[in-house]
């Protein structure tokens, strides 16, 4: 009874810390730093500036981070990209990112002193896909990339996707799928993406058994996004 005594008295109302709420006001929430924006902008100058190089590049290196991929050819259904790209390369087909390995799992930023070629090999990944793909030709495809090391390789995805926004590129965001990995065994249950309805010739994407778009939709929202660019 004592005890029942001590404890009551410890948890009376009067020793409780009442804690004070307040009305809600959106604008506590909202974070706002002139200095980040400039950060992106000045990051994606420096993107645009870099050299560009055949897909994939010449040489193999180390690092991670954020890629562009410019069509320069004459393929029916991207001859827009080709002709604007002609004098120099403004408009990518599709803009990506190679993350540290683990980066998903643990947010880990990148290491110098242990670097593997995640952007390299993601950029010859792509160049395989390409060679897969049905009316697709490798040298009408050039590159380039920002390596980010260090703290900065936390910035990967936020230029990703600033590119994404500024160039709006057509493998993005009217042809999805380019980007996709195979599913895996026990998955191919799920439709093949746009982009291997368009350009069929990848191994795994042809084992999918899932109800796809035609392609007649697909190419008419290509067509529309064409006529939105340049």
């Amino acid at each position: 009874m004592v005890v029942f005594d001590i404890v009551l008295r410890k948890f009376t109302p009067l020793n409780f810390k009442i804690m004070q709420t307040q009305s809600f006001d959106r604008n506590k929430h909202i974070y706002k730093n002139d200095a980040f924006v400039e950060l992106v902008k000045d990051a994606v100058r420096f993107f645009n500036g870099t050299p560009v190089h055949t897909l994939p590049p010449p040489e193999s290196f180390l690092g991670t981070g954020v890629y562009a991929l410019y069509y320069t050819g004459k393929l029916d259904i991207y001859k827009k990209y080709g002709e604007l790209n002609r004098l120099s390369y403004n408009f990518p087909i599709y803009v990506g990112k190679a993350v540290p390995k683990g980066w998903r799992q643990s947010r880990i930023s990148d290491n110098p002193e242990n670097q593997s070629k995640e952007l390299f090999n993601r950029l010859k990944e792509h160049s395989r896909n390409i060679v897969a793909g049905h009316e697709l030709n490798l040298d009408d495809f050039m590159c380039r990339f920002v390596i980010f090391e260090s703290d900065g390789s936390d910035m990967i995805s936020t230029i990703e996707a600033a590119l994404i926004k500024i160039h709006r590129p057509l493998w993005n965001v009217a042809l999805d799928g380019f980007g996709n990995h195979t599913p895996g065994n026990g998955r191919f249950q799920q439709a093949k993406s746009n982009w291997d309805v368009i350009h069929p010739g990848r191994e795994w994407a042809e084992k999918c058994t899932g109800e796809y778009t035609p392609k007649e939709t697909i190419l008419e929202n290509i067509t529309a996004h064409l006529n939105s660019i340049g």
